[in-house]
């Protein structure tokens, strides 16, 4: 297996700490006057799902592991698990919405979406960094407020609540960033 070095973990790079699999969301070097440097990096548990932030001197360096991507189609979800198949050999997955979290409200169903792999265990949804959703629920939108800062609550496709200008209305789509959960912008049809 190959290493890398604790100053290379970019974002999207997956790495052995401890025995589990981490994958880099967020990397950012600090450096010591005289002394080394500190590597922070926000990385996802890929066994667990949980977001954690580690400190790493910069001399040390860890067991990098490939992940395959392989796209599967989104079935369905229940309490536990979420079930993906493969369109081709119409293999089913099973993934427990432990580790993919949050992740899971930004998949439709029927939808073909990217799945991280590492050694045939199926360990994420890798999602775009923006998806467009339709607002189902919300008070009424105000013309001429396109340039205010102030925001109303709005109830998604997908269940989730996010925070839109008041001049979005019910039956508009919208992009939202998947890290965040934010609103980002007016989808453009």
């Amino acid at each position: 297996m190959a290493n890398v070095n604790a100053t290379d973990l970019r974002a999207g790079i997956a790495f052995l700490y401890e025995g589990k699999p981490f994958k880099v969301t967020k990397y950012n070097l600090i450096k010591m006057g005289r002394g080394g440097a500190t590597v922070r990096v926000n990385c996802i548990n890929l066994e667990n799902g949980a977001n954690i932030e580690h400190a790493f001197s910069s001399n040390l360096s860890f067991e990098k592991i490939e992940l395959q991507k392989k796209s599967l189609q989104f079935l369905y979800k229940d309490t536990k698990v979420a079930t993906f198949m493969d369109s081709r050999s119409y293999d089913q997955v099973e993934v427990p919405l432990a580790i993919l979290g949050s992740d899971i409200f930004y998949v439709k169903e029927g939808e073909e979406v990217n799945i991280l792999f590492w050694s045939d265990r199926a360990m994420s949804v890798d999602l775009p960094p923006k998806v467009t959703l339709k607002v189902i629920d919300c008070d009424p939108g105000v013309k001429g407020n396109s340039a205010s800062n102030f925001l109303k609550s709005a109830k998604l496709e997908n269940g989730l609540d996010v925070k839109v200008p008041l001049f979005i209305e019910i039956g508009e789509k919208i992009r939202v960033d998947t890290r965040s959960g934010e609103y980002v912008e007016r989808a453009k049809d």
